[in-house]
């Protein structure tokens, strides 16, 4: 059938009706979706306990805006890390202890721990003063190594339960007897990898097991009566360290996240200490790797939060939380700490989990005075 040049003008018109309809259509739909999408995330509140030396970061502005780009706001309760496993978890989604161990120590009060997994890692050291430091070397309880700092914790251990005075090692301004302070072993997680410490290099440098460690109890409890009141914060323990001098404490147990935290975040302050402050690495050492346990759906989200690039990329250059992102690439030098170590090499594993519960056990004894 042959259409009539007039029909044939109608059907290009309803034609280029429908497109130009089906093409609005489209647009709109368009347009509908990108407001979907650039409307603004509903924003899930996630609390929990948290180990001192992370509230740097969970205050960082920084890392808010990240945790705001995935939905989350996070809150906290400051706790130490074994203490946070015996806490009322009513209403909390997550633990973020500061070690394995306290992880472990958890399972056996309970907590459900199978979500468990290493966000960062830290490694133990000692602070002190440039001048304790050097005194000590004298004695060669204290090795140097360029700008580093190593400490024989076999030795240092035998000279605590000798009962050899700061003045015997060497530091003569020193007072008292020679010792480290730490937090409270059996709150605490700093003052329990540094018990871990002390039980391994007197099982000869073997992880010590539950029989070494009831064998040599009464040597690691003597060791930690020597520090007298003991705080539960790895925070408020490097906090007081800082503000009450060397003739307070001449030396104690940190994270190395801890002083490099502070060198990126407190220039000026920094800037007062950096040629008095130093760590000491001790020989072993231990990683403190720290674990976020989630309790709930919404914890799970935060560990992946946390375990993203760009959470792990601000945690080590603004905060030193060593991670798998940094692998070297960022060389510690950033920090302008002159006495960090840029490979951490002299390493002993922690006792396994029976152990560290009979440590725990163990270290609760111990008077604070």
């Amino acid at each position: 059938m042959k259409l009539s040049k007039n029909k044939i003008i109608g059907l290009a018109a309803l034609l280029a009706v429908v497109l130009v309809l089906g093409g609005s259509q489209i647009v709109y739909s368009a347009m509908q979706s990108m407001k979907r999408d650039n409307a603004p995330k509903s924003t899930q509140t996630v609390t929990g306990y948290l180990g001192g030396e992370k509230i740097s970061l969970f205050d960082d502005g920084e890392f808010d805006k990240l945790l705001a780009g995935q939905g989350l706001k996070v809150d906290y309760r400051k706790a130490g890390s074994l203490d946070m496993m015996t806490a009322s978890r009513t209403g909390m989604d997550y633990l973020f202890p500061s070690s394995k161990a306290a992880v472990e120590y958890g399972k056996s009060k309970k907590v459900d721990v199978s979500k468990a997994d290493t966000v960062f890692n830290s490694p133990i050291v000692l602070y002190t003063y440039r001048n304790v430091a050097d005194a000590l070397c004298k004695s060669g309880l204290i090795g140097k190594d360029g700008g580093t700092y190593h400490m024989d914790m076999a030795k240092a251990a035998q000279d605590m339960l000798d009962g050899k005075s700061w003045a015997d090692l060497g530091y003569t301004q020193g007072y008292g007897q020679f010792h480290i302070d730490s937090t409270d072993p059996a709150k605490s997680n700093s003052g329990n990898m540094y018990a871990s410490l002390l039980a391994t290099v007197l099982n000869d440098g073997q992880p010590a097991p539950v029989e070494s460690i009831n064998r040599d109890g009464d040597k690691i409890k003597r060791i930690f009566a020597k520090s007298g009141w003991m705080e539960t914060s790895s925070e408020d323990s490097f906090s007081q360290f800082l503000t009450l001098g060397v003739g307070s404490k001449p030396m104690m147990v940190g994270y190395e996240s801890q002083l490099l935290d502070f060198a990126a975040n407190n220039a000026e302050a920094f800037k007062q200490i950096k040629d008095n402050v130093v760590m000491v690495y001790p020989t072993p050492t231990v990683w403190s790797s720290h674990v976020l346990v989630p309790l709930d759906e919404k914890g799970e989200r935060l560990l992946k939060t946390l375990k993203s690039k760009p959470v792990q990329q601000l945690a080590w250059r603004k905060h030193g939380f060593r991670s798998a992102n940094f692998l070297g690439a960022d060389s510690i030098s950033r920090f302008h700490v002159s006495s960090a170590a840029e490979q951490v090499t002299s390493v002993t594993e922690l006792p396994n989990a029976q152990a560290m519960t009979t440590l725990i056990d163990l270290l609760a004894q111990v008077p604070k005075s």
